[in-house]
């Protein structure tokens, strides 16, 4: 086998090694990836504290996956767009306005699944 084709192996190891080289940019670049990880972080926290079901645990990191996914797609989609319209252009400022609106509507979806889930049992704790 030539080393300029490589194997199935080395290819899937290396889509792996790309994929945690977007992940990696996302943290680095987008301080708004920063305000995600400290919520989930304070979340899992209060969960872990809360002792939440197995259900709940699984609406919540499917809440965070959604969050996560809406910000490496707002983060892809502003990268194409400033590669293909280095100028200001109007359909440019809809495509960020827009994909940044994916955002908005996740993480405002993420709160109150947040409040659904966390609210009643920390109303339980302290009231």
């Amino acid at each position: 086998m030539s080393s300029s084709n490589p194997s199935p192996l080395v290819k899937r190891i290396r889509s792996f090694k790309y994929a945690f080289e977007g992940c990696r940019h996302v943290i680095r670049s987008q301080p708004n990836a920063w305000i995600h990880a400290a919520i989930m972080v304070a979340v899992i926290g209060i969960a872990y504290w809360l002792r939440l079901p197995a259900r709940d645990w699984a609406v919540l990191v499917l809440t965070f996956t959604v969050v996560w996914m809406a910000e490496f797609a707002n983060t892809a989609l502003e990268a194409i767009v400033d590669l293909s319209s280095p100028d200001l252009h109007p359909l440019a400022k809809v495509a960020k306005d827009v994909s940044a609106g994916m955002v908005l509507v996740g993480a405002m979806g993420a709160i109150l699944i947040g409040l659904l889930i966390l609210g009643p049992p920390l109303a339980a704790r302290f009231f």
